[in-house]
């Protein structure tokens, strides 16, 4: 018995021993030789790590306003699993699909979706209209899931997760300047491509010990990392130019209708862009929705087209620079033969002029001599690639063009490169670089749309400073080009620019028309018209050009549609900038008390309007015409008296009650008020400001005009005393010549110039680049 119990017992105590030898076998296992395994999954049960976004840098204008920003944004999912526990299917459906506006079916789709073992899901994302939504649409989606809370305590049958996306608050403004970030957060287009790196941000993390609800530890350890937000971007763009760039555009794409345009505009000085705008264009906050690919196209700097006669800028200043360019000397403006083949003035024969007269009448034989016969091709050449044309301006925008420029071998190469065709292929930004080399001095310069990058992490500022390429042309003999293609302008009588003249300022520019190559062949219908220019002559703040592809009408040329613009854009930005206007010639007298030797009023009595006004253009004032007739009847200031710096000349060649009230939109209060004092019309005056709008009253033979003003500020911000039609001071003036009131005339066809519609892969080719021929109506119109 005794030996049977300690049999038991040695049994049970060894099976005990056996136990705890297993046991501690495998605790030293799990301890000891699987000890770092075990522990790194504890570690993953206890620990979390929480990414902390580094935000996207904001682009700004020049002056602060911002362009773009990173805003709070939200994306929807469903929850299949419970809408259908809940028999919910259908108001799900219907709700949410109105809200986001999604196809119905494809709604349904989603919240009544099963996984592969036909159990239904607990989660989906509303792809692609749920995606990254408003806040203000957000809103509305909480609403409904409140509706679905209170109805079947099924709030959660909808998800909102809160994200960020990139937000454009000026919406299409400076579009093709900026570019957008698509939905997964990928740069596309503009500076958001070109400054990616710069912009992106480097994600930060948080790391630290949770208990099983997700609630942090006291005692946890936690391993932070801070993020680093994107660089901010202080852009070179003023938005309140580019505003008058874009309204000025509507205008006139409203008006000819073209398949495209192109507007920039720099300081000279240093070739920041003030303004860059295209049309067609397109919203960056919704850009998945522009109707067609071509929108996207920014014709500034991706575009290929022969310029014409605004090229001739670049024949001009070589041949002043070589000091072959007399403007006195003649030559006799008719059909000639280069190489054989026929070369005009667009069909004109001015007889024998001058080489002055030749370049306000944009004359192609002028600049066929100038190029062909004095420059000669190699120095011809020379002065175009140290312009920079064929080679790419290194402006800080992706996937900028460059047509190389080849050899010009045959004389009728050399002849139809001296006025903007044939060989020769730019973009509008080689030719604002050129345009702005000879306003600035004879410097060709890097255009650049970044002023600052700011560093958001550390407070530091790189600021991005002029880069000049190379000395083109001397300073004296860019002073006298701009000399020359001022009177492009200032001539109200032949120059082909007189739709560009801006009272008060000094204005230098070229027109261009170029015919399109379709199917090989020069169009004789289509053109591409321009003007390129800048203001004031004296010291230059703003270079400019427009392109206009395609306008519809009939003898629509630079002069005709681009030089307006022109004109409207920069009259308001330099009056923006606080430009004093300047046309009276004053001289300062430094003594005891500053004084200023006022002008006289020359005596106009007597004389024709056109021999009054080639007097006043030589004297350098300003003046406008008022009425049709031949002769001078009256004219305020009255002869010898003082003029005021900035005072024009008036001219009456009818008598005031024959005279149709002239359009006074823009116009200064006291410039209106002297206009129509000299008619003897009474008047009457609403708001301060300019011009925005008139009405001409008649009791018996008295005629009254009302005219209702507006600020300058509040044309910008839209905000009047009397709402107008026009959105700033001068919008409903169009084409109105400063000079005589009339719509410009061109000699012959009017002066031309604009941006092709083609991508750089679609550029046109000239029939000179195979033979030498310059193929029919190849030539230049002013």
């Amino acid at each position: 018995m005794v030996k049977r119990i300690k049999m038991r017992t040695l049994l049970i105590g060894g099976f005990i021993t056996l136990f705890f030898l297993v046991l501690v076998t495998r605790i030293f296992f799990i301890q000891v030789v699987n000890g770092g395994k075990w522990q790194e999954r504890a570690a993953g049960l206890i620990e979390r790590e929480q990414t902390i976004k580094a935000a996207r840098g904001t682009i700004t204008d020049r002056n602060g306003n911002v362009l773009a920003t990173d805003s709070p944004a939200y994306t929807v999912s469903v929850n299949p699993l419970l809408i259908n526990q809940l028999g919910i299917q259908d108001e799900v459906t219907k709700k949410l699909s109105a809200l986001l506006k999604k196809n119905e079916g494809e709604m349904r789709a989603l919240v009544t979706a099963k996984n592969k073992d036909g159990e239904f899901f607990q989660q989906r994302e509303v792809r692609s209209e749920g995606y990254k939504i408003s806040p203000e649409l957000a809103e509305k989606v909480k609403e409904l899931r409140k509706e679905l809370q209170d109805q079947y305590k099924a709030g959660n049958a909808i998800v909102m997760t809160q994200e960020s996306k990139r937000f454009y608050p000026e919406e299409t403004l400076a579009s093709h300047v900026l570019g957008y970030m698509s939905r997964d957060g990928k740069a596309v287009n503009g500076l958001e491509v070109s400054y990616d790196d710069m912009l992106t941000g480097t994600d930060g993390f948080l790391n630290y010990q949770k208990d099983a609800k997700g609630i942090k530890l006291p005692n946890s350890q936690d391993n932070y990392l801070p993020p680093k937000n994107g660089k901010n971007l202080k852009l070179t763009i003023d938005d309140t130019i580019q505003f008058y760039i874009e309204s000025a555009m509507k205008e006139t794409v409203a008006k000819y209708n073209p398949l495209s345009m192109t507007v920039i505009a720099a300081d000279p000085n240093t070739m920041e862009i003030l303004g860059m705008a295209n049309w067609p264009t397109f919203n960056p906050n919704t850009y998945a929705s522009t109707p067609d690919q071509k929108n996207f196209i920014n014709h500034a700097t991706q575009s290929i087209y022969e310029p014409g006669s605004t090229f001739k800028i670049v024949t001009l200043a070589g041949a002043v620079e070589e000091k072959l360019f007399d403007p006195n000397a003649t030559f006799e403006s008719k059909r000639i033969y280069i190489g054989g083949f026929p070369i005009s003035d667009n069909g004109h024969t001015y007889g024998r002029i001058s080489y002055l007269e030749g370049v306000k009448r944009s004359s192609n034989i002028a600049f066929v001599n100038l190029g062909y016969n004095m420059l000669g091709g190699e120095r011809l050449r020379h002065y175009i690639d140290q312009f920079g044309f064929g080679k790419k301006t290194g402006i800080d925008l992706p996937s900028e063009a460059a047509s190389p420029i080849k050899p010009l071998i045959y004389k009728s190469e050399i002849a139809t490169a001296a006025y903007g065709h044939g060989l020769v292929q730019v973009t509008p930004m080689q030719q604002l670089s050129a345009i702005s080399a000879i306003a600035n001095g004879g410097k060709l310069l890097q255009p650049h749309l970044v002023k600052e990058i700011i560093n958001p992490n550390d407070g530091s500022t790189e600021v991005i400073k002029p880069k000049v390429i190379r000395q083109v042309i001397s300073k004296e003999s860019a002073k006298l080009v701009g000399g020359y293609l001022e009177q492009v302008v200032a001539d109200q009588t032949i120059g082909t620019g007189r739709n560009a003249y801006i009272e008060g300022y000094r204005v230098a520019g070229k027109t261009g028309t170029a015919r399109k190559v379709i199917n090989g062949q020069y169009s004789k219908s289509k053109d591409v018209v321009s003007f390129i220019g800048f203001a004031p002559v004296n010291n230059p703040k703003i270079a400019m050009l427009i392109v206009i592809d395609q306008p519809d009408g009939t003898n629509i040329g630079g002069g005709t549609a681009a030089a307006p613009v022109f004109k409207k854009v920069v009259s308001q930005t330099l009056q923006y900038m606080g430009v004093p206007k300047d046309t009276a010639k004053t001289t300062d007298k430094k003594s005891k008390g500053t004084s200023v030797v006022q002008a006289k009023a020359p005596d106009l009595g007597g004389k024709t309007a056109k021999q009054a006004r080639s007097q006043l253009l030589s004297s350098g004032i300003a003046y406008v015409t008022l009425g049709q007739g031949e002769n001078v009847i009256r004219q305020y200031p009255q002869a010898g008296a003082s003029m005021n710096p900035g005072q024009r000349i008036y001219l009456l060649t009818e008598e005031s009650s024959k005279m149709k009230v002239p359009d006074l939109t823009g116009e200064s209060l006291r410039d209106a008020l002297e206009v129509l004092s000299l008619m003897k019309v009474g008047v009457t005056v609403k708001g301060e400001g300019y011009v925005v709008k008139q009405k001409e009253q008649i009791a018996g033979e008295q005629r009254t005009v009302q005219l209702t003003l507006q600020t300058a500020k509040a044309a910008v911000t839209g905000i009047a005393d009397e709402a107008p039609d026009s959105s700033n001071p001068e919008a409903t003036k169009q084409d109105k010549d400063a000079t005589t009131g009339e719509q410009g005339k061109e000699e012959g066809k009017a002066p031309s110039g604009s941006t092709s519609n083609q991508s750089p892969s679609q550029t046109q080719k000239s029939e000179s680049e195979t033979s030498d021929k310059p193929a029919t109506g190849g030539a230049s119109l002013p």
